[in-house]
């Protein structure tokens, strides 16, 4: 069986380092906020490009104190708009509503899934004061068009970069981060960040996930309990260096199906063959997406489906099940993520074709 993700084989290689890792943080005794944090910190930002990165616990609290350190900066309010992708994990739309904030879902372009410039301006009204721009399964989003319209209409630009650890920074006011084992750059656990050149939002973010404290005991704002562990940074830092070739990697697997999957059923992802995709999945798309999952299992092949249910169709979001997405609703009724991981042999890609291909 070809797994989808073997996540455990993916780290066998840190393992020795790990335990070192372990073995030295044992002895040093200090559990949270310690000097891995402070270093993991500083060599992510400088990875990202950025001048700030705060640790927090996971990428969905990364998106809530963002927009909340704006909040508290007095740059939103309670009720502002924020345009978000339809087409994305809901995790996105959480963080927004989460701070109090209002998302306004737009349509994906149908060949990247990512969100579709040209649709956001008819959703802009007065309210609206900032976008949280998703780069879904690895594929940076269309930034340079986004960003003009930021510049246009005066507003925030976050992005989402819970799946795109590595891809060119492009301007925006911050990027939030997921460490979920199964990531490109994966933790051993939960583990999330904010990069950012603002000093203020570092400050704040950085204030807010430690019980609204920039000193012990003496609390600036109502805050939450949000910080990267210190362990999860230690391992992070191990694994960070080898980030630019695990993406390397999986573009050479991404590479390999783009070329030699042949099946008119099937629809590839777009790829145009630069370092804007870091792969993180691999998704295909069919009208007969069950049946073809069902027939790679019988293969020995596992695959996934990110995602079954669109955002505003899910029972959490009864407050939009009203609205009408249909390139959204086709995306999650199709697509398929085949096995993506830099650990796939030459073998086992062959044979993942092979099936494809005779399906």
């Amino acid at each position: 069986m070809i797994k989808f993700l073997d996540i455990k084989a993916i780290n066998a290689p840190f393992e020795t380092a790990f335990q070192e890792k372990l073995a030295t943080f044992l002895e040093k005794g200090w559990y949270i906020l310690g000097d891995e944090v402070t270093a993991f910190e500083a060599e992510f930002a400088s990875y990202c490009g950025s001048k700030y990165c705060v640790g927090v616990g996971n990428g969905l609290d990364a998106i809530i104190l963002t927009f909340k350190a704006y909040v508290e900066l007095g740059m939103l309010h309670e009720g502002d708009e924020i345009v978000v992708p339809a087409n994305t994990y809901i995790a996105s739309i959480l963080g927004i509503l989460h701070a109090g904030l209002v998302p306004v879902l737009v349509e994906p372009d149908p060949e990247t899934f990512n969100i579709d410039p040209k649709r956001i301006e008819a959703k802009i009204t007065a309210k609206t004061k900032g976008m949280l721009i998703v780069h879904l399964y690895g594929q940076l989003a269309a930034m340079d068009a986004i960003m003009e319209i930021a510049y246009k209409h005066d507003l925030l630009i976050i992005e989402d970069a819970a799946q795109a650890h590595g891809l060119p920074f492009k301007g925006s006011h911050a990027r939030t981060f997921s460490f979920y084992p199964g990531k490109n750059l994966g933790a051993l656990g939960d583990g999330g960040a904010v990069v950012t050149n603002d000093e203020k939002l570092a400050k704040t973010i950085k204030s807010l996930s430690n019980y609204g404290s920039q000193q012990k005991y003496y609390n600036d704002y109502l805050g939450f309990n949000s910080r990267l562990d210190e362990l999860q940074a230690a391992f992070l830092r191990i694994k960070l260096p080898s980030l630019a070739t695990e993406n390397e990697k999986r573009r050479a697997v991404a590479k390999r199906y783009l070329s030699e999957i042949k099946n008119d059923k099937i629809v590839l992802p777009f790829y145009d063959g630069s370092d804007n995709h870091v792969f993180h999945l691999f998704v295909i798309r069919t009208s007969k997406r069950d049946e073809l999952q069902q027939y790679l299992l019988e293969n020995g092949i596992q695959t996934m489906i990110h995602y079954p249910v669109a955002p505003h169709q899910q029972k959490a979001m009864l407050d939009y099940h009203h609205l009408s997405f249909p390139i959204t609703e086709q995306i999650h009724d199709e697509v398929l993520s085949l096995p993506m991981s830099s650990i796939l042999t030459e073998e086992e890609i062959t044979f993942i074709v092979n099936i494809i291909n005779a399906y």
